[in-house]
């Protein structure tokens, strides 16, 4: 993240993402399999033989190709073709768009900091409970109720954000500023999804 500057002087909070090119791998169609989408590949990375198949047009001849494809439905009067190049120049300052990512990793995590449990009192014959869940339940059932808030495994869980602002467009460097903060690490893939 950083800051910018608008015409007034206001400072603006952005994430910075580079953005693209992306390339159409394929067109999906009603006809054949029952839904229209088109899948794009970004990055790259070393293939094996099945997946170089699948992008065989657009694989160099040292064996590498698309390190990540994802698939996105569209209306049925697209006109996008297989090859076609998409990139920042399709976003507008000011245009509204949803961000989709994983958030960080955090690991098992306990039940103060996954769910912000307060914890146990310190002193008054307290020992070694000071960060523990506490009670989980009554004598009946007797078992653990589903869904009860406990510690466990945190983060690494996909997000949307949604109807956030385009602050910024550099086409030159391929990089699209989103007003305020966006899910995932650094050097997470975030999908930018027009309105």
């Amino acid at each position: 993240m950083t800051q910018i500057f608008d015409e007034k002087g206001h400072v603006v909070p952005v994430t910075l993402l580079s953005a693209g090119p992306v390339t159409v791998t394929q067109v999906i169609v009603e006809e054949k399999n029952g839904y229209t989408a088109v899948q794009v590949g970004y990055g790259e990375k070393r293939l094996n033989k099945p997946e170089l198949g699948h992008v065989k047009d657009f694989a160099a001849k040292n064996g590498k190709g698309f390190a990540i494809l994802r698939e996105f439905r569209v209306m049925p009067e697209n006109e996008l073709k297989k090859g076609d190049k998409l990139d920042v120049t399709q976003f507008a300052v000011g245009d509204r768009v949803n961000v989709r990512a994983a958030t960080k990793g955090k690991g098992f995590q306990g039940v103060v900091k996954r769910w912000g449990f307060k914890g146990g009192p310190k002193t008054h014959g307290q020992k070694h409970s000071l960060r523990a869940p506490g009670s989980i339940g009554s004598g009946y059932p007797q078992r653990v109720i589903k869904g009860l808030k406990m510690g466990g495994h945190m983060g690494s869980a996909n997000k949307s954000v949604l109807r956030l602002r385009v602050a910024y467009v550099n086409p030159a460097d391929n990089i699209i500023g989103i007003r305020g903060a966006v899910p995932g690490r650094r050097g997470a893939a975030v999908e930018i999804i027009a309105r």
